[in-house]
């Protein structure tokens, strides 16, 4: 199952909106007779590269797979269906595909049929790798990743705001592939007015711009912003009635939504309303903590540098009001931590969202 799990990652950067999934089959010995991942939407699935692969040897054998055979015609025919042709007798699987086509009709075909069918295995990790698709299928929304890089006592920029360049360059590198695996790219204003950023995607592993959003409440951004200067669209919320401002932002090909209030929650169920499955928060402290605080956030990307800055004006990675007790702290599941370049970056997953969707799908 983890060689299958590392078969789906190679998908992250492509497969939206569908999940990420892959598959391989063992032979009665053990030994893999074929296997494949899915690649993006209208493409072959995971399962039936696999069968394909594996040919007449997958007769009698085991399917193991990251997620619930489908069900139901779509781009592609029903994988449940290839499973059973292919003569497969038993499918190991990490956990129930809430797309309500499926939603378990997938395992209840195979086994109705005969099949073996074995769920619960790895199934943490597999919903780790399928947050978008998950969170957006089960909540409603998008997923959402805080991202910050700050100094080991948690400073974001310097009490005078300057913040380029506080993680090193093999940080900034892997901060890259975060916005390459996700739909949207989220910022403050204050943010766009200190550090001019073009918040695009720069390394070409996902297919086509993504969309770049700033929460602009009082329309501050200037037309001559860099994000202006780049190809992809480019959304912004706002409170503000400002025609005037708002033309002129138009002009530049902007598209600005007026939300009241201009909150986590109204702009998430207006990208959900958007088919956005998955968001990345990149700064600054006070609209993470803005996200924090609602409780709208799943998952945890920080790079921390081997600096110290101090300071009681300098920004935190989460500013707001915080949290009281230590009792209400939300803690991180799943987290881990790598050395990057001279930095480390550490990752993990809310944990009340993984025991919500563990729930969710039947693990």
């Amino acid at each position: 199952m983890r060689r299958a799990l590392a078969l789906a990652r190679r998908g992250r950067f492509t497969t939206a909106p569908n999940p990420r999934v892959g598959a391989l089959v063992l032979t009665g010995d053990g030994q893999v007779a074929g296997e494949g991942w899915h690649r993006r939407a209208g493409e072959p699935h995971a399962e039936p590269l696999a069968l394909a692969a594996a040919g007449a040897a997958a007769r009698g054998a085991t399917l193991v797979v990251t997620l619930e055979p489908c069900a139901h015609h779509g781009r592609t025919p029903p994988c449940s269906e290839a499973i059973l042709e292919a003569g497969i007798s038993r499918v190991v699987a990490c956990h129930r595909d809430p797309d309500p086509r499926t939603a378990g009709s997938g395992f209840a075909r195979l086994a109705g049929a005969g099949v073996e069918v074995r769920v619960g295995l790895e199934a943490e990790a597999a919903i780790e790798l399928n947050l978008p698709y998950l969170v957006s299928k089960l909540c409603g929304r998008p997923s959402v990743t805080l991202k910050w890089g700050a100094s080991l006592d948690g400073r974001i920029a310097t009490r005078a705001g300057e913040s380029r360049w506080i993680t090193g360059e093999r940080a900034r590198q892997r901060a890259l592939e975060l916005r390459e695996e996700h739909d949207a790219v989220l910022i403050g204003s204050g943010t766009a007015l200190a550090d001019d950023p073009r918040l695009n995607r720069r390394l070409g592993r996902a297919a086509g711009p993504n969309l770049r959003i700033v929460l602009d409440r009082r329309l501050r951004l200037a037309p001559g912003a860099a994000l202006f200067r780049e190809p992809g669209p480019v959304l912004l919320y706002t409170e503000s009635a400002d025609a005037g401002r708002r033309a002129a932002l138009e002009a530049r090909g902007a598209e600005v939504v007026r939300l009241v209030p201009a909150d986590p929650r109204s702009v998430l169920s207006d990208l959900a309303r958007r088919s956005v499955q998955s968001v990345l928060v990149e700064g600054g402290g006070e609209l993470g903590a803005a996200f924090f605080e609602a409780g709208l956030w799943d998952r945890v990307v920080a790079f921390v540098a081997p600096l110290l800055i101090g300071g009681r004006s300098a920004p935190t990675a989460l500013g707001g009001i915080g949290i009281a007790t230590l009792g209400e702290a939300p803690r991180l599941v799943r987290w881990r931590m790598r050395k990057v370049g001279d930095d480390v970056e550490i990752q993990g997953v809310r944990r009340e969202c993984l025991r919500d969707l563990s729930s969710s799908v039947g693990t």
